[in-house]
């Protein structure tokens, strides 16, 4: 479904798969197409969705965003189930490709076009020619397998070494790449500007042959889910605002370290924590 508010320009443009995670509390909306965008619009900008969705999850929190969906039976369906050795991921559904024919004409020229794959979704646009500013890619759907039951693994970014010198920038976490640091090694020697997210301990940022860390500030954690979208989307709108990757990522590590206080959705930025956030790092 296209909403008819999608016939106008976008600044933020989010291409991928919107998630139904499986809760405890019930099915959830989710996926960084969600956090993302929602935290891009916080910051004040005019936010579009591609992506993928069926019909299991309520779609409110997105209410004023305007989205082009892909039909498709079941939304990409994620598990998360904790134990004694760490968080073990499933994957129940897998929602419909992403192509360039389902981008609206007027959403090419978005200032920012954020590539947020969650379950493989949207490889071949990676040779596709935006009008972006800034061309920002958070490639952890394109960084995982599963098995036949669903149980999700990391695998290494198979377009990373044709594609990396191009991106405007690349957010991973440390997760997406099974903590290799030979892997985080390698995409950075091949990226204009790299971060990794490190949950608590901050992130790091590689550019211009230098390396900085970048320490988060200490909150009582309630719910992590989301925090690297959220800091994902908060680094593009900088970057592309001061043209600054340093200043970006201190700016997107405070804000992030708010949402974990938080559950869910409601883990989203408040006007005053990022305009907190804006003075602490000028």
């Amino acid at each position: 479904m296209l909403s008819l508010m999608s016939v106008q320009t976008v600044d933020y443009l989010l291409i991928g798969h919107l998630a139904c995670d499986r809760t405890p509390q019930g099915l959830r909306l989710g996926g960084t197409a969600a956090y993302s965008a929602l935290t891009a619009r916080a910051l004040g900008m005019k936010v579009g969705i591609v992506t993928s969705f069926g019909n299991e999850i309520p779609l409110s929190e997105l209410d004023g965003i305007p989205i082009q969906n892909a039909p498709t039976e079941h939304s990409t369906t994620f598990e998360n189930i904790y134990t004694s050795n760490g968080r073990q991921q499933y994957l129940h559904h897998r929602a419909s490709d992403l192509q360039a024919s389902h981008v609206p004409p007027a959403w090419r020229s978005a200032r920012i076009v954020h590539l947020g794959p969650i379950a493989g979704e949207g490889r071949s646009l990676l040779d596709e020619e935006f009008g972006a500013s800034l061309l920002g890619v958070t490639p952890q759907g394109w960084m995982r397998a599963w098995d036949e039951q669903g149980q999700v693994h990391p695998k290494k970014w198979e377009d990373a070494e044709r594609v990396l010198p191009r991106l405007g920038a690349v957010v991973i976490s440390v997760e997406d790449v099974g903590y290799d640091e030979e892997q985080i090694e390698a995409l950075a020697s091949m990226a204009r500007i790299l971060v990794v997210t490190e949950g608590a301990a901050g992130a790091r940022l590689y550019w211009n042959g230098d390396l900085r860390r970048f320490n988060a500030p200490k909150q009582r954690e309630v719910d992590a889910t989301g925090a690297g979208d959220i800091f994902a989307a908060a680094f593009f709108w900088r970057l592309y605002s001061t043209r600054d990757p340093w200043a970006a990522a201190a700016f997107a590590t405070k804000l992030a370290s708010f949402s974990v206080t938080r559950m869910g959705l409601d883990s989203i930025p408040t006007r005053e924590e990022i305009q907190r956030c804006l003075v602490e790092v000028l």
